[in-house]
């Protein structure tokens, strides 16, 4: 017969129940707080419903009218300097962690008027709700994105889980601050199947992160039922399988809540994170709006009634009367005081105008607003003296191009303890896959982070690192197509998180990779990213193409405040090329291009491999073409001058690029050449691009699937061509 042995979990999984003596733990005057950030809440959400069923909230309204006892409950047991984000359905998240933010010493709920903290508050969060500039994020983050710094609320989320990566990231800055302050993120059961959630439960069991994932179990995503989405229903289970403590409490039972989220918060505090807490609690409303789920036919008026039967609200309310901690009088007057503060708020972002409630004109954001914040305004380099290759005056080498890298990131670790390194081998190998990262694991070993496999969990991780600003996280993706698996991190989260959130938060942040083209990795690991991320303004990029620019534009991209790629490419690592020998401390600018051969009969714009490619076959051709080094590759970036500059001159342009036409960098600056100069242009742009289809692994498919020399000659041959001469033979 086989054996079998029981497997015993390595973490405990626990169900948490309130007695008498929480409540008497607990004690009159804390309780009543709760209840007044409840009421405060739950009038908050019923009036959004109101604006929203008269046209007044623009896009969706996810109320938390059900959930919010449990949410302040968990949230009344954090301070300020504790970092919290959320979902979608965060008006009670946000709230709640604001208001104990901003509740004065002393206040006392059943006899004192409402602070003007608490109307301050409501009128922002309402605004911001609404689209208005007072909002905290000046109208653009809406009711899914809420954040205020200040009172540590680092953001609320539209994608389904897509916080939870960057609360990880919250949770290493905390970490490292070594203060005792932990991060909670919180979202839905929904989330719970989604993989970068569970990617980052695996990290922050790694690397022991003092976060509290807090899921709030209302048993539906939309209509779907928790038992059409898991057959483990216990949505705490997920954390178990990571080696994460794990608990659940009854959410519509507060004082329970907030027993569960104490005992959660002392394991974080003392470093024993992370934790799973899941809040069994229900949704009053349909996801969204203002109609109850029964309308739509996916749950029984009978299960609704039974769910507001059991409002945390009036469990909390029954059992403070019944222990004469609070009078009816003072019931009354802490929710007469929420509606009004609710309304107050309510009347001075509308008016009545022929008999019909609308929002006060001069409370829109004005529309030069639109743009403002996708980037920053590079401040940050006031006091920098940049220079350039023929500028400086040290001495100019023949260097290796791979340890140039890696000694000018060893430079920056030992000038600034802010950076680290984050990715796959970056530990080992002598310097990661490519050898950038040679001599910081050796020396500073908690700086030189290696991960898992899970692009989405540790782009995510760096990126909520970024976002709260302290430290500078240096993320390595081995290929570019990797970042595919992290797009909703870097497309919807780091690349919009400043313009989303009003344009005045950083997001520092140095994303690596390289371009494998030719390297006979196939389809999956040799695209070049460019084309696709200057599709996202917020992200800057830049792709130096000598180890002397390598230097300069690495150190510019560290001190940027923006989220900056920079593209590498593996056919430059072992090459030699003039770069300096000691000196890693100089800075090229963002944003300027560099003419590398000057010429008068076409400008070639190009980067990367592509210059040197590109000088050579003018040469060999015997053309005066102008080669430029675009460098800096995004939009906000493109040194129109030097290039307006050279097109006036030369009235030709090439677009050279290495990679295929898809994904192609060359098809938006093309477009954007020829709405700029057209009157300059002689002829359309000349592009020279690969094929159609990524590269095969197959040697002689992958080399017809990219430019090299001879088509560089080929194009440049038809740009003659176009010019009316005899294309020139090359040599």
């Amino acid at each position: 017969m086989t054996e079998k042995k029981q497997l015993q979990l390595t973490a405990e999984w626990v169900e948490f129940s309130a007695t008498a003596d929480d409540w008497d733990a607990l004690g009159a005057t804390e309780l009543r707080k709760m209840l007044n950030h409840m009421h405060i809440i739950r009038a908050f959400e019923e009036e959004m419903l109101e604006l929203d069923r008269q046209g007044l909230a623009h896009g969706p309204v996810h109320v938390s009218v059900g959930q919010e006892g449990a949410m302040v409950a968990a949230m009344s047991s954090l301070r300020t300097s504790d970092l919290v984000n959320g979902s979608h359905r965060g008006h009670h998240v946000f709230l709640g962690k604001c208001l104990n933010h901003v509740q004065p010493d002393g206040y006392d709920p059943g006899s004192d008027p409402i602070p003007d903290a608490f109307d301050n508050l409501v009128y922002r969060t309402m605004a911001e709700i609404m689209g208005l500039s007072p909002g905290y994020c000046e109208g653009r983050g809406g009711s899914m994105h809420l954040r205020w710094d200040e009172a540590g609320v680092i953001g609320t989320n539209a994608i389904v889980g897509g916080g939870v990566p960057l609360a990880n990231g919250a949770a290493w800055s905390l970490q490292r601050d070594g203060e005792g302050d932990v991060a909670v993120t919180c979202f839905g059961d929904g989330s719970c199947h989604i993989g970068n959630v569970l990617e980052s439960l695996n990290l922050a069991a790694l690397y022991d992160l003092p976060i509290c994932f807090l899921i709030e179990n209302n048993h539906y995503a939309v209509s779907t039922t928790l038992e059409e989405e898991a057959r483990e229903t216990r949505m705490s289970s997920r954390g178990l399988a990571f080696g994460i403590p794990s608990f659940r409490v009854d959410g519509m039972d507060s004082v329970a809540v907030r027993m569960a989220m104490e005992h959660v918060v002392k394991l974080l505090r003392e470093g024993k994170g992370p934790a799973v807490l899941e809040l069994d609690v229900y949704r009053f409303y349909h996801h969204s709006g203002g109609l109850p789920g029964s309308a739509f036919g996916y749950r029984s008026k009978q299960e609704e009634q039974e769910a507001r039967d059991r409002d945390a609200i009036l469990r909390l309310e029954n059992g403070l009367l019944e222990r004469d901690w609070l009078t009816d009088n003072q019931l009354q007057s802490i929710k007469d005081n929420a509606t009004a503060c609710v309304r107050k708020a309510s009347a001075l972002l509308t008016e009545e105008v022929g008999g019909k409630r609308k929002i006060i004109d001069s409370l829109w954001p004005d529309v030069s607003f639109r743009d403002s914040g996708l980037r920053g305004d590079l401040s940050e380099f006031a006091n920098i003296d940049f220079v350039e290759q023929e500028t400086y005056d040290g001495t100019i080498q023949n260097v290796k191009f791979i340890e140039t890298m890696a000694k000018g990131m060893v430079r920056r670790f030992e000038t600034d303890d802010r950076y680290f390194v984050m990715g796959e081998d970056v530990h080992k190998l002598r310097g990661g896959t490519n050898g950038a990262t040679k001599g910081i694991p050796e020396r500073w070993p908690d700086r030189c982070v290696p991960t898992p496999i899970a692009e989405h969990g540790f782009v995510g991780l760096t990126g909520g690192v970024a976002m709260v600003g302290k430290y500078r996280p240096i993320v390595e993706l081995m290929y570019p197509d990797f970042g595919l698996v992290a797009a909703d991190q870097l497309f919807n989260q780091i690349a919009k998180a400043r313009h989303m959130f009003g344009g005045h938060s950083s997001v520092p942040l140095v994303l690596r990779t390289k371009i494998a083209l030719g390297s006979g990795y196939g389809s999956q690991h040799s695209m070049d990213p460019a084309g696709l991320f200057a599709m996202w303004p917020g992200w800057r990029i830049v792709a130096p193409s000598t180890p002397f620019d390598y230097v300069g534009l690495m150190n510019s991209a560290l001190l940027c405040e923006d989220p900056v790629m920079v593209i590498e490419h593996v056919e430059l690592y072992n090459t030699k090329g003039p770069g300096t020998e000691g000196d890693y401390d100089y800075y090229i600018p963002l944003g300027k291009a560099k003419v590398v051969r000057p010429g008068k009969a076409m400008t070639i714009l190009t980067y990367l491999t592509m210059v040197d490619k590109a000088v050579r076959a003018a040469d060999q051709l015997g053309i005066d073409a102008e080669v430029i080094d675009l460098r800096s590759l995004d939009r906000g970036s493109l040194d129109w001058e030097t290039i307006g500059e050279s097109v006036r001159k030369t009235n030709h342009v090439v677009m050279l690029e290495q990679g295929p036409l898809t994904t192609s960098y060359g098809a938006m600056l093309t477009d954007e050449l020829q709405r700029r100069f057209f009157d300059y242009l002689d002829h359309p742009v000349q592009r020279i691009h690969g094929g159609e289809a990524s590269p095969s692994v197959s040697k002689v498919l992958e080399r017809a699937a990219f430019v090299g020399d001879e088509e560089i000659v080929a194009g440049l041959q038809r740009m003659l061509a176009d010019q009316g001469q005899q294309p020139a033979a090359a040599d």
